[in-house]
């Protein structure tokens, strides 16, 4: 590895170290959220109906959130800032923020006046349950507005990420989930007073999670030098080139938003509490994916932006490949863990109150199957910014309506064997191949990308993990006790399992001598001694 690939390795380990503490934080607080749903409203009517209600404006998150107009806008910022000047980066930013607002600001009136035609629409076999639709059209009108305030957050965060800022932007998704257990429970209990289900104080808690982690920002923002000057220019150049990137994304996320749209038309057809065991495990599986997926794509973006305007090719290329190799040196043991582990797991965390060992045993058969595709769910989120950066979108756009064909094929040929199990299933089968189609073409793009590196350090990987799984199968036998005990004698066997299998794994990884784990180490070290 180069000098100065070694440089660009090392500061997005030292970048995707701070992402990842402040996102495991967050993700903590997410699985706490859970825990006080499991608790209170178990899986079944009222939890259906939030996930479903959540959802719809969730359709068009992963756009305006963490998707599409995020990749856009640190590509777009990236080059103006290392081109043209901070006075033209700010009045960019400015420019972005008037226009999202604005713009948003409609869809989300449109969303909140057809609230129950969409909710009929996603889930028609609510209408089969008393008052279920009603619910969960009221639900979403409450959130709906949620939409602008997360678009609003994700641009400051990629302002602030392009700054080299990165801790502050990253826990505020903590704030998020703060503000939704904490107004949400609060809510919750003070609502049924005046007639209104306990679940609509969790809607609005989610409103309120949303402005803290748009507001928890803004004095980072404004340490930049910050300062917004409300503009509205149709014909800046800068927001036309980020629409213009944005426009292959927006008809990529159709074709996701038709695999939600699938996924959870299948799963309210199934046995009632099918939605809210699928949300559970995926909550779980979204764990690693973001402390490592979502972390390192945070890291990487500005730097694979930054090789890019410098028209640095050698520099991405490698800058890529080191970062694939250590997604995947976290992903998989994590994968594997989860699918070992699934049980234990969803016990300690969820199965109190009115979640039952049943909803225990399903959560667990759903969080396997979507673990099966967790190492390709956060590989794509490092590939796909590699294609923002080199202005080609089209790509990913194919990808996402090759996925959304298999998934439908998937689950029609296995909803009948497999009920929800196939939902799952077929969205990590859809994701490695959305993995693998992204991975052919950019090896093309790119002329190769140190392919022999990715392999031996893939197969180093899966050896120390294949080491870690026969630790944890053996452990599991000597702990059994422990792990049906009570929630104390729990906690201690899943800690003693998690503990032993992350350092059986390192020792046999460090033993294996892989240098991208060695950077993430290292920089987990200095970070200790500091």
């Amino acid at each position: 590895m180069s000098e100065k690939a070694s440089s660009s390795t090392g500061r997005i380990a030292k970048s995707a170290g701070a992402v990842s503490g402040a996102v495991m934080c967050s993700r903590v607080l997410g699985l706490a959220r859970e825990q006080v749903f499991a608790g209170m409203f178990g899986a079944g009517y009222a939890y259906d109906a939030f996930v479903v209600a959540f959802r719809i404006p969730n359709l068009l998150r992963d756009l305006f959130g963490e998707g599409a107009l995020s990749a856009a806008f640190v590509t777009v910022f990236s080059d103006h800032d290392t081109n043209k000047g901070e006075e033209a980066t700010w009045q960019l930013a400015s420019n972005v923020l008037s226009f999202i607002t604005v713009l948003l600001s409609l869809i989300t009136l449109v969303g909140i006046l057809l609230a129950e035609p969409i909710a009929r629409l996603l889930a028609p076999d609510f209408a089969q349950v008393a008052g279920k639709t009603e619910l969960t059209a009221l639900m979403t009108q409450i959130m709906f507005p949620f939409l602008i305030l997360v678009a609003l957050a994700a641009v400051v965060m990629g302002m602030l990420n392009t700054k080299g800022k990165f801790f502050v932007p990253a826990m505020a998704s903590s704030f998020f989930n703060l503000g939704s257990i904490i107004g949400g429970v609060s809510l919750a209990w003070l609502l049924p007073k005046f007639g209104q289900p306990a679940i609509v104080g969790m809607a609005w808690g989610t409103l309120l999670g949303g402005l803290l982690q748009l507001l928890v920002q803004l004095p980072a923002l404004r340490k930049t030098g910050f300062r917004f000057r409300p503009r509205l220019n149709l014909r800046d150049p800068g927001l036309r080139r980020i629409l213009w990137l944005m426009l292959p994304a927006t008809v990529g996320l159709s074709a996701t938003q038709i695999n939600v749209f699938v996924n959870t038309n299948f799963a309210a057809s199934c046995q009632e509490g099918s939605v809210s065991w699928l949300n559970y495990a995926f909550r779980l599986v979204q764990l690693p994916i973001g402390v490592f997926g979502v972390a390192f794509s945070i890291a990487a973006m500005p730097v694979l932006a930054r090789h890019a305007a410098q028209k640095d090719m050698a520099g991405l290329r490698q800058t890529f490949s080191s970062s694939l190799v250590m997604v995947f040196s976290l992903t998989i043991p994590a994968a594997v863990g989860l699918m070992l582990l699934a049980g234990p797991i969803i016990r300690l965390i969820f199965e109190h109150g009115a979640f039952t060992a049943e909803d225990t045993a399903r959560t667990a058969e759903a969080l396997i199957c979507y673990s099966c595709g967790l190492f390709a769910y956060s590989a794509v989120k490092i590939m796909v910014p590699v294609f923002y950066a080199l202005n080609d979108t089209k790509y990913p756009v194919i990808s996402s309506f090759l996925a959304v064909a298999v998934n439908v094929l998937f689950i029609t040929l296995t909803i009948d064997r497999l009920s929800f199990r196939a939902i799952a299933l077929s969205t990590s089968c859809s994701m490695v191949l959305n993995f693998l189609f992204l991975g052919f073409v950019l090896n093309r793009k790119l002329a190769g990308f140190a392919l022999k590196q990715l392999a031996i350090g893939t197969l180093k990987i899966i050896a120390a993990s294949a080491v870690m799984a026969l630790g944890i199968i053996g452990l599991k036998m000597l702990l059994s006790s422990l792990l049906q005990g009570r929630l104390p004698m729990q906690l201690v066997g899943v800690a003693l399992l998690i503990g032993s299998a992350s350092l059986l794994y390192a020792a046999a990884l460090h033993f294996l001598k892989l240098p991208e784990f060695d950077e993430i180490t290292g920089k987990i070290k200095q970070r200790f001694r500091k």
